[in-house]
């Protein structure tokens, strides 16, 4: 028998408006939208923020005997998580059925879902509406403590402290459990403990992470965000077994997102920064969270032959440096193969050995791993590394 496995999938991991500044791209710009693929092959979706219209792009429908269905579970109705819906080209397909779960506002009454997406496909903010989507569409109410089950998965959602309300979910599958926390805000007692429900004993723990503690405390406060060191403590706390930074401010770059994952991982052992492309397994044998990166994230290497040194953390946390050759690379950077597993999204340093006018010259670089792959050679590991500096 096989072992039940889940995929989760990051397509928008950014928060409050979608970025394109280069300084942003190895994290992504997209607002906030994840995918989970269930053992059952149920597939649920996590908010339409604008990485929902790359998930269409690269659609696939969940398999079945029956017209395929999605559950889309939406936390709030934010312009960053559900701006994307207009540009989900599935949702215009007629054999496609879509649930889609969210709260009652106080602000719209009954049906605040259906209405939330009619308004912004009204005119003159779009130039169709609704009733260009062909896919059937059903839209249930839920409120803080309820929950269902969709064939061998129960879904759970919590109140989270976020101005004009926020639902927090959490999916029990029998892979392992996803608790989705985006957009909260650490201080009101009762809030605050809903979060740790939701997270507790959690395989992955997905928490807002828009802010440093500092800005928290200051100009920040109020905002409805939260920082790495409260998503931590809560993981603490609670169990969770990984803990993913979600909901990445759009001013922080890739190098300051880097900086909040180095700080996380002093604080909490099993800690990843949300990046488009991510996907994290649930379900393996030796029961560890997998974690991959997107080949395109190093797309358009050459072929190249380099002695390099490498020195960098292990998945582990030890230190490690290591002789090897450098034999793919680009400008952004490198395909490199070692003996040593290193943790993905750390630090690497590459000292490549180059010809140059005056014999072989060395080149310093600092880069971070964004991706792992078995490598052609038997004990080693082929790591996909961009250059920063």
């Amino acid at each position: 028998m096989t072992d039940p496995i889940a995929k989760l999938s990051f397509w928008g991991v950014r928060g409050s408006t979608p970025t394109v500044d280069p300084a942003t791209w190895r994290y992504g710009g997209n607002t906030p939208c994840l995918e989970l693929i269930a053992p059952d092959g149920t597939q649920f979706i996590l908010d339409c923020g604008t990485g929902l219209r790359v998930l269409g792009s690269r659609w696939a429908a969940p398999s079945g005997g029956k017209a395929p269905e999605t559950h889309i579970l939406v936390t709030h109705y934010h312009w960053d998580h559900i701006q994307g819906i207009s540009f989900f080209s599935p949702l215009y397909g007629e054999n496609n059925e879509f649930h889609f779960y969210s709260f009652r506002s106080r602000f719209l009454g009954r049906d605040s879902l259906k209405q939330v997406f009619e308004a912004q496909m009204a005119l003159p903010y779009f130039p169709v509406d609704m009733s260009a989507m062909n896919a059937k569409r059903k839209f249930k109410e839920m409120d803080g403590g309820d929950s269902f089950k969709v064939g061998e998965n129960k879904i759970t959602a919590r109140w989270l402290n976020h101005p004009q309300g926020c639902l927090g979910f959490r999916i029990e599958t029998p892979a392992g459990t996803v608790a989705y926390a985006t957009d909260n805000e650490p201080g009101d007692p009762k809030l605050d403990e809903g979060l740790r429900k939701l997270a507790a004993g959690a395989d992955i723990f997905i928490n807002d992470a828009q802010f440093t503690p500092e800005q928290l405390k200051t100009t920040r406060k109020g905002w409805g965000h939260s920082s790495w060191l409260e998503g931590a403590k809560v993981a603490r706390q609670t169990g969770a077994k990984t803990l993913v930074l979600f909901h990445h401010d759009p001013d922080s770059t890739d190098r300051m997102v880097d900086s909040l994952l180095r700080q996380a991982r002093e604080e909490f052992d099993s800690v990843f920064a949300a990046s488009e492309g991510m996907v994290i397994t649930l379900g393996a044998r030796d029961d560890r969270v997998q974690a991959h990166m997107p080949g395109t994230r190093t797309a358009l290497r050459r072929e190249a032959q380099f002695h390099a040194k490498v020195c960098g953390v292990t998945e582990g946390g030890k230190d490690f440096e290591e002789e090897t050759m450098v034999r793919d690379i680009s400008l952004q950077g490198a395909l490199i193969s070692l003996k040593h597993l290193p943790r993905l999204q750390s630090e690497l340093q590459v000292t490549m050995e180059a010809p140059g006018m005056d014999g072989v010259q060395a080149m310093h670089l600092r880069g971070y791993v964004v991706r792992i792959d078995a490598g052609p050679e038997k004990g080693h590991v082929a790591v996909g590394v961009v250059f920063t500096d």
